[in-house]
């Protein structure tokens, strides 16, 4: 999408959008690379360490038979294909298929507890759901209140065996046609919904067209240091659930024939994260800076011969000792990056056509307009502080949140969509991330929303209130702190913590779970009855140690 430039100043000029009346993610992704030749597409590996290859051919031929198996168990044109999977290729397949067959995509986090996948499924009113067996699991528990979902796959052939109205995927693939005829989309069709972390009550599910993927490109291209310039193989361990995993790193691959790598830690490793740059010659990654932050405490790290052409980082602020150590460590400068779920990588560094700014995240990408407004959305002069905001129409930006018109009106500020993120710009063009205006928690790369954590809190017997907010830490840039007002006949105590911490890590997510606890008597609250943040933020900043867990 980028045209050959020397200089930003150049590379902006000169940039045109190209996009499609008529476009579909899959055949672009996927088909127009299935000639025959065997390109590689994706190398697997897995936790032994073994690795498995895949071509475009491959990978056509498996999602032409996935597209026909929906298609056989009443799944149509516009439905919702949930995809509850870590990175693997039945993820891949899964999203191909459903978009060659004119479906939505409805990735899900791997790490989901029961609530959360229940909310999502049935928000979403998903037709069809691919999962293993851990997901199984907790489909159990819900199923019975997702009356609209007409076909479950699951990738483990035993437990699907096991379940009476379970297809394994594998079977399922193995009984249809490797001949699909894609559905003929428009660029402006439904792509894929992806759920926000809920920063402002309940997830909303932003809802994104088939242009979304090209909207992305100008972003990847100019974080990943002009992408695909000396691209072999790119590598995130961020989950293709999430809009970085997916429109960051494997779908932009992919547009340009590029060789992803999948392999997700568990829990992630930073000397690991060096083993596999280094044993599969890694050029491109996309790394959050906790995986940086973790990989900075490996020792010796020219151990390692690395491949790196280029490192792309974003969520938070990187500052300059992680990017000096960058240059050492990994041989390149880190290029940081900025967007959100319903518009994202708007703004880039890109350190081979202008050194970075310490303290700003880059400059508006190539097509799109980002600028710094006020409440009202009208643009403030340059040093000036005031809310993120990036002009439509634009390609990348969503068409709106799913079933909820009112969220989507209230995102807009004339033609401006507001971010909720305060900013400010300098005269030459560097845009400054100074805070949120909204509770947003970012731990470990992820956005975290406090609402749904309080929610389920208050549904543990012995929590009467809860407030939720981010607590300053070295590793995480922050964690989930959760104030707790407990019902009459409980006592606090450790073993209380731990129960309560167990209810949300396995009904939400394993990264929303509350690390520290503070049982208090009361919460602050306005008169209309909110609960006042700044005030407890205040109460983490002075010492209170007993309390901690």
């Amino acid at each position: 999408m980028l045209p050959a430039a020397q200089t930003y100043e150049t590379l902006a000029a000169n940039f045109a959008w190209q996009i499609p009346e008529r476009y579909n993610i899959g055949v672009d992704v996927c088909d127009k690379w299935a000639d025959g030749s065997g390109r590689l597409a994706l190398i697997y590996e897995q936790r032994d360490g073994s690795a498995t290859r895949y071509s475009f051919d491959d990978l056509k031929a498996r999602s032409n038979q996935f597209a026909n198996a929906l298609r056989h168990n009443g799944v149509v044109q516009g439905d919702r294909v949930a995809i509850f999977l870590p990175q693997s290729p039945e993820t891949a397949l899964a999203h191909l298929a459903a978009y060659k067959a004119g479906c939505i995509a409805v990735p899900l986090f791997a790490l989901f507890g029961v609530d959360a996948i229940q909310y999502r499924l049935a928000d979403s009113a998903a037709a069809a759901l691919i999962t293993d067996a851990a997901g199984l699991q907790k489909l159990a528990e819900i199923r019975h209140t997702l009356p609209e979902l007409k076909a479950v796959y699951c990738v483990d052939a035993d437990s699907a065996a096991a379940a009476s109205d379970v297809h394994a995927f594998c079977d399922a693939l193995n009984a249809e046609s490797e001949a699909f005829a894609p559905v003929d989309t428009s660029s402006e069709d439904p792509a894929v919904i992806i759920y926000t972390s809920g920063t402002t009550g309940k997830p909303k599910g932003a809802l994104h067209a088939q242009r979304v993927l090209l909207g992305h490109l100008p972003g990847v291209e100019l974080s990943q240091a002009c992408f695909p310039a000396q691209a072999k193989v790119i590598w995130t361990p961020a989950d293709w659930a999430w809009i970085g995993g997916l429109f960051d790193v494997l779908l932009p691959a992919w547009h340009h024939g590029v060789t992803v790598l999948a392999r997700r830690f568990d829990k992630f490793d930073g000397e690991a994260a060096f083993d596999l740059l280094a044993r599969h010659a890694v050029t491109h990654t996309f790394l959050p800076p906790t995986a940086l932050k973790m990989m900075r405490t490996v020792p010796q790290p020219e151990r390692w011969t690395l491949s790196l052409h280029a490192v792309a980082s974003g969520g938070e602020s990187l500052g300059e000792e992680l990017i000096a150590w960058g240059r050492a460590a990994l041989g390149v400068t880190i290029n940081e990056f900025y967007g959100q779920t319903e518009c994202n990588v708007v703004v880039s560094s890109c350190a081979s056509l202008f050194a970075p700014r310490i303290g700003a995240i880059g400059k508006a990408v190539p097509g799109h307009e980002v600028a710094i407004v006020d409440d009202d959305g009208q643009p403030v002069p340059n040093g000036t502080i005031g809310n993120i905001a990036i002009a439509g129409p634009d390609p990348v930006m969503f068409l709106g949140y799913w079933r909820n018109a009112a969220a989507t009106h209230d995102k807009f500020r004339g033609r401006y969509l507001l971010t909720g993120d305060l900013g400010q710009c300098d005269d030459a063009g560097f845009i400054r991330f100074v805070g949120r205006n909204d509770d947003v928690i970012t731990s470990a790369g992820y956005r975290i929303g406090p609402a749904s954590i309080e929610d389920c809190l208050l549904q543990h017997p012995a929590v009467c209130m809860a407030a939720v907010v981010g607590a300053p830490d070295a590793e995480r840039t922050e964690i989930v702190l959760a104030f707790v007002v407990l019902n009459a006949g409980f006592v606090p105590g450790d073993d209380l913590v731990r129960e309560i911490q167990r209810h949300v890590k396995t009904r939400l997510a394993a990264h929303e779970y509350p690390r520290e606890i503070r049982f208090v008597d009361s919460l602050p609250m306005t008169a209309t009855g909110k609960v006042i943040r700044k005030e407890l933020r205040a109460i983490i900043r002075a010492p209170n140690d007993q309390h901690k867990n």
